[in-house]
């Protein structure tokens, strides 16, 4: 059987130790805090979920030991970090710094960061969300911030050993193309900053950087950071030199408020557009989607009969589908994402479920 890299993205919210999360968390448990008060919106909606391993400090190296063995034990061999730069500074680094790489078994997996380059708004505040999601924290940097972002993560994370690399390269993920664009000023002063970031990994000892972006769909983007032209994703990627695509959520390119198996006969569909682009494309497998546990009205848009059985029909079709392409990284949403109601650790609804499935498929 070929080897595949299964790739969790992590939401790392899930501690105290940030103290700029206290804006959004005040109980001084990260988003645990919204997990923990989730209430059912309808008849059988099942909320709250309750974690098996409990509510732990995922900035804590012995939760993240639990975890690392539970998913190296079920095929998952790869952790996508988010991370994320406010204000001139780095926010929830910390699961990162502290518990992964920290964790005495952490050389069971493999790690990369994509930059969650989004802005920060009201949606993380329970309070508040619901209503006009007014930005706390922007996303975009200029240039002396780019090269300041770029500096620490060639330093801090590109040398670990288990920084995941394709071809040798570590790969940096990208999740906000719109907002670097406009941060940088435009797409050639975007492309100049991206080229000044290869070069410097390579300074670094690197044989190069694998850059990936993050695709919400075929769209249009704005180009100059002001009202001008626009070019379509795959048209971006080409033009700023990224070396693969794939993506974080299906509610971001298609209507999920459906049954499963309808949204994933789309996905299909989706997946031969993203693989046609002319940039090579890893396929995405997304669990679910119902965010409502982050507010307190109810919020239409929820992923139907997401079961474990039907999210492994998803796996079965993206090994297919590596397998056709000729590539073997799958990414999944997510590990943790406990306030979208898409994860793969054990709940109390389908247990070990969605683990299960991933090792069904993929084997050891």
């Amino acid at each position: 059987m070929q080897k595949y890299d299964i790739a969790a993205f992590i939401w790392p919210s899930y501690t105290g130790k940030e103290d700029r999360s206290l804006i959004f968390w005040p109980d001084g448990i990260g988003e645990w805090q919204s997990v923990k008060k989730a209430t059912p919106k309808f008849d059988g909606h099942l909320l709250p979920r309750v974690p098996q391993l409990g509510y732990k400090d995922e900035a804590d190296p012995e939760t993240m030991e639990e975890q690392i063995e539970l998913a190296s034990s079920h095929g998952v061999n790869v952790f996508i970090y988010d991370w994320y730069w406010y204000d001139n500074r780095p926010f929830l680094e910390c699961c990162l710094n502290d518990g992964f790489l920290k964790a005495r078994n952490r050389s069971k997996m493999k790690f990369y960061i994509m930059w969650a380059n989004h802005d920060a708004g009201y949606t993380w505040d329970k309070r508040l969300a619901g209503g006009r999601d007014v930005p706390v924290w922007l996303g975009t940097v200029d240039r002396p911030r780019f090269d300041t972002v770029a500096d620490r993560i060639i330093e801090n994370y590109f040398s670990q050993p288990e920084y995941y690399k394709i071809d040798g390269k570590p790969v940096f993920s990208i999740y906000d193309i719109d907002n670097l664009i406009n941060g940088l000023g435009g797409i050639e002063q975007t492309k100049a900053a991206l080229e000044s970031f290869r070069e410097k990994t390579a300074k670094a000892g690197h044989p190069g950087l694998h850059l990936q972006l993050i695709l919400w769909g075929e769209r249009m983007h704005n180009v100059t950071g002001v009202d001008g032209e626009h070019l379509y994703s795959s048209e971006i990627a080409k033009i700023l030199g990224f070396d693969s695509t794939t993506n974080y959520q299906y509610v971001h390119f298609v209507n999920i408020d459906r049954d499963y198996n309808e949204v994933q006969a789309e996905v299909l569909r989706h997946w031969e557009k993203f693989a046609s682009l002319g940039v090579t494309y890893y396929p995405h497998v997304t669990i679910g989607w119902d965010n409502n546990p982050r507010f307190n009205m109810f919020r239409p848009g929820i992923l139907k009969n997401n079961t474990p059985e039907n999210f492994k029909k998803a796996l079965y079709q993206a090994r297919d589908f590596a397998d056709k392409r000729g590539v073997n990284l799958i990414t999944v949403n997510s590990w943790n994402e406990w306030t979208e109601m898409s994860y793969l650790l054990p709940d109390n609804v389908y247990g070990t479920g969605y683990l299960d499935a991933i090792k069904e498929v993929f084997g050891e």
